[in-house]
């Protein structure tokens, strides 16, 4: 095996260096269907990225297009600078982990592991000492002479993941990796998988449809909609900064509220409300004066009192609602005709329904989400 990329001990991986992987101008038709549309995308070398979306949004279909099962309609992916469209799978040199595991049942865990080394013709010493030291690294050693099914689903996943790690490949693609798993175990498993990523410097291109799970994993996310990337940041930056509103309400919960844009000054909006009320909200552009818009306040980022306070914003609402759930209460409330949500501190006072509170916000953690474009062009002419 070359150096120590399976070494456990590997120290933790470098900074982000150049491109690694570039999606340029990827569409892909099924028929008349469209699922990925005219879609450019470049991932770091060594970089974790999560291609994040509902059912059907295309982030499937552009992972299996970067492993070679599948061929773009148009458009060119680049691995390392170089053109892959018609380099075969088995030549693309990327390690693949399904959420099905795809483990041979009659094998053991050990001839699982060491089957694509037998593939690319290895010799037995040195297979056999990349799968001892693939099995420490996911910490199965015990488990080698093991066949799958005497496995729990995570053991199978973390033998899947050897299996895909095993031949040092230069990019690995996990589609729904930890679906089948419980709740525990997938969590657990997160951090694992963004362990090992951390300390092998692997190149990772992730398929969820977890919010919480790309946000607990990833340098970065890129949310898909309809066959295309809404939105791709930090996880951060998609959650406190969402740029559409399918962005706020998907990655999350969030309260919107609706409103026309009264002014724009040093980087913040003054929103009118329905009801007569303004709302100081950030805004990092593309918004214009007069355009009806949305405001995104996540629920964690409301604090209820009796009595106005030094916020920022400050709505009189009603407690509809209020529910303990553990680590949290959840209040629903009415302002005007708008629905809000807050979740406070467990230790929070219960709420009546029919109790007047003051909901309170800055402007920091309100974020306008950008009208359509249809009604962009129309507010700035």
């Amino acid at each position: 095996m070359r150096g120590p990329a399976l070494c456990p001990t590997a120290r933790a991986r470098e900074p982000l260096l150049a491109e690694f992987i570039r999606f340029d101008r990827i569409t892909k038709f099924y028929g008349p269907l469209c699922v990925v549309e005219n879609l450019d995308l470049g991932i770091g070398k060594g970089e974790f990225v999560s291609l994040l979306g509902p059912s059907g949004s295309g982030k499937t279909t552009l992972l299996m297009m970067l492993a070679g099962f599948e061929q773009p309609t148009s458009g060119t992916i680049l691995v390392d600078g170089q053109a892959v469209n018609d380099v075969p799978t088995h030549k693309r040199d990327m390690g693949v982990v399904f959420q099905s595991y795809a483990l041979f049942p009659h094998m053991t865990v050990g001839e699982n592991i060491a089957f694509p080394l037998e593939m690319r013709g290895l010799g037995k010493a040195e297979i056999a000492d990349r799968v001892t030291r693939a099995l420490d690294m996911v910490q199965l050693s015990a488990m080698r002479e093991r066949r799958p099914a005497q496995l729990s689903g995570g053991q199978q996943q973390r033998v899947a993941l050897a299996r895909a790690l095993v031949f040092e490949p230069r990019v690995v693609l996990m589609d729904e990796p930890l679906g089948a798993l419980d709740k525990q175990l997938r969590e657990q498993m997160q951090l694992d998988i963004r362990d090992l990523h951390r300390r092998l410097g692997l190149t990772i291109v992730f398929v969820t449809h977890d919010q919480s799970e790309a946000l607990t994993m990833s340098d970065r996310v890129a949310v898909f909609n309809k066959g295309k990337i809404e939105q791709i940041g930090t996880p951060r930056q998609v959650y406190d900064e969402p740029a559409t509103r399918f962005v706020a309400e998907f990655i999350g919960e969030t309260n919107l509220i609706e409103g026309v844009v009264a002014r724009i000054s040093g980087g913040e909006a003054a929103v009118r409300l329905a009801s007569g009320a303004e709302i100081v909200s950030a805004v990092s552009g593309g918004v214009a004066e007069g355009a009806t818009v949305y405001l995104s306040v996540r629920p964690e980022r409301i604090e209820l009192a009796e009595a106005r306070n030094a916020a920022h914003n400050c709505l009189e609402t009603e407690v509809t609602d209020s529910v303990y759930q553990g680590d949290h209460l959840r209040v629903e409330l009415a302002a005007g005709s708008h629905p809000l949500i807050a979740k406070l501190g467990r230790r929070s006072r219960e709420f009546e329904p029919g109790t007047k509170v003051f909901a309170a916000f800055s402007a920091g953690d309100c974020r306008v989400i950008a009208p359509p474009d249809g009604q962009r062009q129309a507010a700035a002419s």
